[in-house]
């Protein structure tokens, strides 16, 4: 992009904060491991990791990370073989993460809570041929590790960073008292607290990596069928690193003050991966690994620990934080910036966040495709409320007809996006390669809308868009307006056959009053939705069905309530 000569073509510009450049340097570092030298050198004293009271500093995991790669190397694995890692956030998480990507290994994220349906998909598709994973999960693997191409096993548990007795004990409670690992046979299996032990005796070998190779595959849930690999490359990730950074440098000073970040997203997830785990190691940020955010007791007693000035999240946990009693107890007197994704936040949720903490919730936008992020609102009184922002540095993004051509500004379309962060494409599918990327833009699947000057509005997901009579209804707006009751905690929309219309609307509420009913959310939406918006199913739940990071998963929701 050159704004100086392009300019009436990329409306946002105007929008960008003072300090915030308009592009970014994609190749500023040969690959990810020049990034992860570059940290451990600049900020060998500074903590790089917490996570239930245990601490690890940049040069501890030079070493341990160093180390672990020297026993990758040495067990056959060379640079482009895939590994994956299937574990919570854990101190060992980073420590293996990074010393696979120091082997030149291609890091396989697989979520904890995976069926072993998925995972035998996920691992003969990738072609792993390694596995780091958490003990609790180990009888999964155990199911079908006979069906997939992985030979070197490693078994973590909860406390094996932990160190000395606490790590133990941990160990003990989880295994023996709460019986929370089930039986497994592995043979051959290594257990990573001795991997760690004896990997110093090794000598590692840095691998020749580029920039064009790849760092990861990251598989994407969807909406139906089988996930997919985006193959991201180190300079995809790099990219979109230095983008997001780029983005919020005016509420840092540069790596000179360590911002402290609260990691509750998974970090195999793209979101906490990108923007927590690299973007904040280049300046020296120290992540507060959050295990089980779940807990959100726990994770508000863990949160007055810290004096944190970045939070991260999506809108179900900004809600569920929100809700608790103990929530106002928190000192948020270093917050500086709090980014929400994932999933459309509410406006509700915004103001309500940003009135109790007295710091700003921006909505950002992105997909595992894009390493993961598109857009962004500014980090200034310029940021609006319902939109997911303005294009990061160095991104073009359009509204779009099917075939690819732009739209004009106020017309819904489909979101394309082009940029140093796009994915080289899906992992061995040729096929699908050819209808995701359409004139050099990748379709990200989400109806939006530009405004004339530059914002987009994300509309909803393409897939789940529900068509009633011929008319386009979007489950986001609706979701939007139902949870402006104040009798109602959460909601899901998706569609429900109907006879004579072929789809209606359909609306799983949890109720934060007893006393709501379905009369009422019928009033409450006729009131502020045309006719044809208003939900003909309206069903209460005691919970909606979440993925692991927190999202409602809407293509569950039609299922029986058990």
């Amino acid at each position: 992009m050159n704004p100086a000569n392009t300019a009436p073509a990329y409306p946002w510009l105007q929008h960008y904060p003072q300090g915030v450049p308009t592009t970014i340097d994609p190749d500023k570092y040969h690959s990810v491991l020049d990034l992860l030298e570059s940290g451990f050198r600049d900020y060998a004293d500074r903590v790089a990791f917490y996570n239930m009271g245990k601490t690890i500093t940049y040069r501890e995991l030079e070493v341990q990370s160093r180390n672990f790669a020297a026993w990758l190397q040495a067990k056959g694995l060379k640079k482009g073989d895939r590994i994956a890692i299937q574990m919570p956030n854990l101190l060992q998480f980073p420590v293996v993460m990074f010393g696979a990507l120091r082997a030149g290994l291609i890091v396989v994220n697989t979520n904890p809570l995976y069926t072993p349906r998925e995972m035998e998909h996920q691992f003969r598709d990738s072609g792993a041929v390694a596995i780091v994973i958490l003990a609790n999960f180990a009888d999964k693997l155990d199911q079908v590790i006979a069906k997939t191409n992985i030979k070197t096993v490693i078994v973590s548990q909860i406390g094996d960073m932990l160190g000395g007795m606490k790590g133990a004990i941990v160990n003990f409670v989880v295994k023996r008292v709460r019986k929370m690992v089930p039986n497994y046979s592995l043979p051959g299996h290594h257990k990573l607290k001795q991997v760690l032990n004896e990997a110093g005796g090794y000598t590692y070998s840095r691998p020749e990596v580029s920039n064009q190779d790849l760092a990861f595959l990251q598989y994407t849930g969807g909406t139906t069928g089988l996930s997919k690999g985006a193959s991201l490359t180190h300079r995809n990730i790099l990219a979109n690193m230095e983008q997001i950074f780029a983005w919020v440098s005016p509420l840092t000073d540069g790596g000179k003050t360590a911002e402290i970040i609260i990691t509750a997203l998974p970090l195999y997830h793209i979101f906490a991966l990108t923007v927590n785990c690299l973007a904040f190691f280049s300046v020296g940020g120290k992540n507060v690994l959050i295990t089980n955010p779940r807990d959100i007791p726990g994770f508000i007693k863990e949160l007055r620990k810290h004096k944190f000035s970045v939070f991260t999240g999506i809108n179900t946990l900004f809600a569920a934080l929100m809700n608790h009693a103990e929530f106002s107890s928190i000192d948020f007197r270093s917050l500086k910036l709090s980014l929400g994704g994932g999933m459309a936040l509410q406006d509700v949720v915004v103001r309500r966040w940003e009135k109790l903490t007295q710091s700003r919730l921006a909505e950002a936008y992105g997909l595992s495709e894009a390493s993961p992020g598109v857009t962004a609102n500014p980090l200034t009184d310029a940021a609006r409320i319902g939109t997911v922002g303005v294009p990061l540095p160095s991104t073009e993004v359009i509204v779009a007809t099917e075939a690819g051509e732009p739209l004009p500004a106020g017309e819904r379309g489909e979101l394309l996006v082009n940029g140093p962060q796009v994915m080289q494409g899906y992992w061995h599918k040729p096929e699908e390669n050819e209808k995701v990327f359409v004139n050099g833009y990748l379709r990200t699947g989400d109806i939006a809308i530009m405004s004339e000057d530059g914002f987009f509005k994300i509309v909803d997901r393409k897939k789940e868009m529900i068509l009633v009579s011929g008319f386009n209804v979007f489950p986001n707006e609706v979701e939007g307006v139902i949870v402006e009751n104040p009798k109602v905690l959460e909601v899901g929309v998706t569609a429900a056959p109907h006879e004579k219309s072929g789809e209606c609307v359909a609306a799983y509420i949890v109720k934060k009053d007893p006393s709501l009913t379905r009369e009422e959310i019928v009033a409450f939406c006729r009131e502020r939705l045309t006719g044809y918006k208003v939900p003909k199913v309206v069903e209460f739940r005691e919970e909606l069905p979440k993925s692991n990071v927190g999202k409602i998963l809407r293509r569950k929701l039609r299922e029986p309530n058990d």
